[in-house]
């Protein structure tokens, strides 16, 4: 059971709003998440009230609101990004879209030496932006906190009414000191107790298996990776291995190797419950004409539902009263949209029309759907499972296809002063939002400056650097191509290769993913090039670009454009936001 909360995140639909949930329940203090137009008077007892970030600016008309009477009904208030301009809009203050906007990493400096919720966190530090408009004038009674170079209202507060405003986002790890800011808010300001464990999650995760799923039995569609290995083995904890079965489903857009893999895996596992069953024509045929990132998870989603309908009915499994298992976590449901006032960023293959039509009818458990990456690994070490598979990087479940991109003209990638703009559209998540932008390209790896370009040029979303490429970069030209599988053979053949070298290099152990990306541009009798994506995280919600060893750089550069039809090498500069991890 869950104590009564001290802690409300108000959501305004910022990708982060769960993580702020999550971050708080982390400090020893439960918290829920509720809209954000919450009544005051539906809040009372409350300790602390958050307001998230969100896309929207606070002058649109359909913008998320709060009900102002919060800021006068006794909890302390902290708005994070969104909720900072909200709560100086609301209370009198001025917001205005910003010269420039800033994603990733800033530089934050505390202007007021002894405030309270910098207790710990003076001085200059790194923190983590993902924002366009900013509070130009703080309301009557507020004073600025701090500033950075492109902010110069990045934290207010009115401490005699215990309201707080901050433009960065203090949830994401990549603030150096968040959690001592969360802390000094939720403890020396609002006065909050510890109440919370986060700890043996296994067993309460059992039992709630057990009473979504009631008499049913369960089945899953494994992937051989980290989240629906989980979620199977928690509902054969729960279950017992008679009422729990899987399939694995090969789509024709695995890793080189992943097939095998799998079924090494689950056979070591002991269950003798999970078959492999082959459907690559059924996935490959669609996506053959498939170019737009969103219509390619679309197709695959539906067709992996019209895989498990045959398969359900093939085995009769609905007349025993089968439902479907997912390993479905939190920044899947996020990103799909997931939340009231949340942007689209990406449509996740488990959150298409026809898994909807399930999740509706209460034919789906998924008992992950509430944790990120780094708790569900925490949850596998509870359950034994091996390290080899809770180590594994991430890989998408639509797999190789939203790495091979498509294109459907002919276009030249064109010079500018800062680069080259390639047009290849990628996906991002800029200031809460979803955008898709070509791409820059420039000479050198340089993190600092592809941040700085992409908040200072309009239009893109991404900076690659050239690694090496057969020609000079003028003259690689971007062409129709489609997801073929000659195209997968190459990503494939190229995945395999930078998997091997940065395992025998160590480097793998130093990022959290390593995706590995096909785009159409290059020359006639080399049509492609190879976009290599080393990024570190914890939850996958952010990420930091981490740049490649100079001597595994030239490795990877020599052995990828061995590959026939390999125009180029390029490494991806771009952090989580303004970028995604995968490209689409």
């Amino acid at each position: 059971m869950h104590p009564q909360p001290q802690v409300t995140v108000l959501d305004a639909g910022g990708q982060y709003c769960h993580l702020i949930a999550r971050k708080v329940r982390e400090l020893g203090v439960y918290a829920e998440v509720r809209p954000s137009e919450t009544p005051a008077a539906q809040l009372a007892g409350r300790k602390a009230l958050i307001i998230s970030g969100g896309p929207s600016s606070v002058y649109d008309p359909e913008s998320p609101t709060v009900d102002p009477a919060i800021f006068a009904a006794g909890p302390a208030v902290l708005g994070i990004c969104y909720g900072q301009q909200l709560m100086a809009h609301l209370l009198g203050g001025e917001v205005r879209k910003g010269e420039k906007g800033e994603y990733g990493l800033a530089t934050f400096e505390l202007c007021v030496p002894g405030e309270p919720l910098f207790a710990g966190a003076d001085g200059r530090q790194q923190i983590w932006m993902s924002h366009r408009d900013a509070v130009a004038a703080v309301p009557e009674g507020f004073s600025v906190l701090g500033r950075t170079d492109t902010c110069a209202i990045a934290a207010i507060a009115e401490p005699a009414r215990r309201l707080y405003g901050l433009q960065f986002h203090p949830e994401v790890v990549h603030t150096t000191h968040g959690r001592e800011i969360l802390a000094n808010f939720l403890f020396g300001i609002a006065g909050c107790r510890r109440d919370w464990d986060t700890r043996r999650r296994a067993l309460p995760l059992e039992e709630e298996i057990r009473r979504t799923v009631g008499e049913r039995n369960v089945f899953f569609f494994v992937s051989g990776g980290v989240d629906s290995t989980v979620a199977y083995t928690l509902c054969l904890r729960a279950l017992g291995p008679e009422r729990v079965r899987g399939v694995y489903v090969d789509t024709g857009l695995m890793r080189e190797g992943e097939t095998d893999f799998v079924r090494r895996h689950f056979e070591a596992l002991g269950s003798g419950t999970v078959s492999i069953e082959h459907a690559e024509a059924q996935f490959l045929t669609p996506l053959a004409a498939a170019c737009d990132p969103e219509q390619k998870r679309r197709i695959i989603g539906e067709e992996f539902v019209r895989v498990q309908e045959r398969i359900i009915e093939s085995r009769h499994l609905l007349d025993g009263h089968w439902i479907l298992g997912q390993g479905t976590i939190y920044p899947d449901t996020i990103e799909s949209g997931g939340t009231q006032k949340a942007a689209v960023i990406k449509t996740h293959h488990n959150r298409v029309p026809g898994i909807q039509k399930l999740i509706e009818a209460g034919r789906i458990v998924e008992p992950l759907h509430d944790y990120y990456k780094d708790e569900v690994r925490d949850i596998g070490r509870e359950l034994d499972l091996p390290a080899d598979l809770l180590n594994r990087h991430p890989f998408p479940g639509p797999g190789l296809a939203i790495r091979c991109l498509c294109a459907q003209a002919e276009e030249a990638v064109r010079r500018f002063p800062e680069g080259w703009l390639v047009p290849v559209h990628s996906v991002g998540v800029q200031g809460d939002s979803r955008t898709y932008a070509p791409v820059l390209a420039i000479e050198a790896p340089d993190t600092d400056r592809a941040a700085d370009l992409i908040n200072r040029m309009a239009g893109i979303n991404r900076v690659i650097a050239r690694l090496e490429t057969r020609e000079p970069l003028e003259r690689l030209r971007v062409r129709p191509a489609a997801l073929s599988p000659e195209r997968l053979a190459r990503l494939r053949a190229a995945d395999a290769i930078v998997r091997r070298l940065s395992h025998e290099s160590g480097f793998d152990r130093r990022v959290w993913q390593f995706p590995v990306i096909l785009i159409p541009m290059g020359s006639e009798e080399a049509p492609d090039s190879v976009v290599l994506r080393p990024v570190d995280s914890v939850d996958g919600m952010t990420a930091r670009a981490v740049p490649l060893d100079v001597p595994l750089s030239a490795a990877l550069a020599r052995a990828l454009l061995e590959i026939p039809g390999v125009a180029g090498v390029f490494c991806d500069l771009t952090h989580k936001p303004p970028g995604t991890i995968e490209w689409e």
